[in-house]
């Protein structure tokens, strides 16, 4: 029995180092501007200036009788031809939350409106950048990709979008719930 009690507690010490949480920030695409033509809205610098991270919602707002919002891939990003969109948002609030690590591209479908560069390429670093890691070495947070999901959200009540987000990247948590663990682990073998 206590073998059993050390054994588990080995398992949730080593699960426990390998927990990635993160309550994603909301994103208004555009930002007071929102998604449209009207502006010269460059969605390339507005995407550069964030730091997005899985968990995060992306919203676009728009009028629906002049704009949608085609997630599509990188060759039709590149093209401006949507000839097989992944998703078609024509609601005016859409939001799209961010569950995989890479580039997620958007346009807009309406003929000329992405030529005029209503388009915005989401990207999610492969390497978290708070743990240090370059593409060359690999993550100990990797996982399968998942389902994207797409839900109505509010959106940001702030500027500051980060203030929302969580994460638990801290080692020093991590060190202290092994060390818990281990304690445990410890007197079970007594």
């Amino acid at each position: 029995m206590a073998m059993a009690n050390g054994a588990l507690a080995l398992v949730l010490m080593m699960v426990s180092l390998h927990v990635e949480i993160s309550f994603g920030a909301v994103y208004k695409v555009g930002d007071s501007a929102g998604w449209t033509t009207i502006g010269n809205v460059d969605y390339k610098q507005w995407a550069a200036s964030k730091t997005f991270e899985l968990g995060d919602i992306i919203t676009f707002e728009y009028n629906s009788r002049f704009h949608n919002v085609m997630r599509v891939s990188h060759s039709e990003y590149r093209s401006c031809i949507a000839s097989s969109p992944l998703n078609t948002f024509s609601t005016g609030n859409d939001s799209y939350t961010v569950t995989t690590r890479g580039h997620h591209y958007f346009m807009c479908g309406v003929p000329g409106h992405c030529q005029s560069g209503q388009k915005v390429d989401i990207n999610v670093p492969r390497y978290p950048s708070s743990l240090g890691l370059s593409p060359s070495s690999p993550s100990p947070f990797s996982s399968p990709p998942s389902a994207t999901t797409n839900t109505t959200a509010p959106a940001p009540s702030s500027s500051n979008a980060r203030a929302s987000k969580i994460k638990f990247y801290d080692f020093g948590v991590a060190l202290f719930v092994a060390m818990a663990f281990l304690r445990v682990f410890l007197s079970s073998l007594a």
